[in-house]
């Protein structure tokens, strides 16, 4: 099966045409503000109106009211949500209803896992991070994949994120089989602002043989 991309923490639109153009599935846009790869919605708009079809559109937030995201959602185009924070199932499955549901937890041990189970209605995915103090994502730090076996054993998609880079993709894919993989400042210059050739590099990686380790 073939593993999905998805380049999040988009704010310019050459960042997102490299993107599309070296065949990323999804791209995200922040709108949680005050973190450095924030972008309004008109900024995003202005990117999304500009990429071809086929291309996913993810928006995240984090705890943000539902007329909040609702109201997003009109304005950008956005075709997938992203809920990054501390999201009811209940408002999961109330949003799920009308747009697909990417529902993020940050994982800092097995225990983390054990909540996953509880958001089944209307998230059409689970995304797995690490757990950072005080951060939302795109920390370029992995959670331990040591629980993989767990995860593979998941009855929803599963997306795998923090800290992959164009050298560990392929590691990550091999050992968690994953449904897609999401990728923020491992393919970054600087927060917020992408590497074409960094862009690159992790496409490529992604599904490429990995080398037999050896003893």
């Amino acid at each position: 099966m073939k593993v999905r991309t998805k380049i999040c923490g988009i704010t310019r639109l050459e960042d997102a045409l490299v993107a599309v153009e070296a065949g990323a599935d999804a791209l995200g846009f922040v709108f949680v503000p005050g973190t450095p790869r924030y972008v309004t919605p008109t900024q995003a708009a202005a990117i999304v109106r500009r990429l071809p079809p086929f291309v996913a559109r993810v928006g995240l937030f984090v705890d943000a009211a539902p007329s909040v995201i609702r109201d997003t959602i009109a304005d950008t185009g956005l075709d997938t949500v992203q809920l990054h924070g501390s999201e009811s199932p209940e408002l999961c499955a109330e949003l799920g209803a009308t747009i697909s549901i990417l529902k993020a937890f940050k994982v800092r041990d097995a225990g983390s896992l054990e909540a996953v189970t509880a958001y089944q209605e209307g998230v059409a995915a689970w995304l797995l991070d690490a757990f950072v103090p005080g951060a939302h994502g795109g920390t370029g730090t992995t959670f331990d994949w040591g629980l993989a076996n767990t995860i593979r054993s998941f009855t929803k998609p599963v997306v795998i994120a923090g800290g992959l880079t164009p050298g560990n993709v392929a590691r990550a894919v091999e050992i968690f089989q994953p449904y897609a993989v999401d990728v923020s400042s491992g393919v970054e210059a600087s927060p917020g602002l992408k590497d074409p050739a960094r862009i690159r590099a992790f496409l490529s990686a992604v599904g490429a043989p990995v080398p037999a380790v050896v003893p």
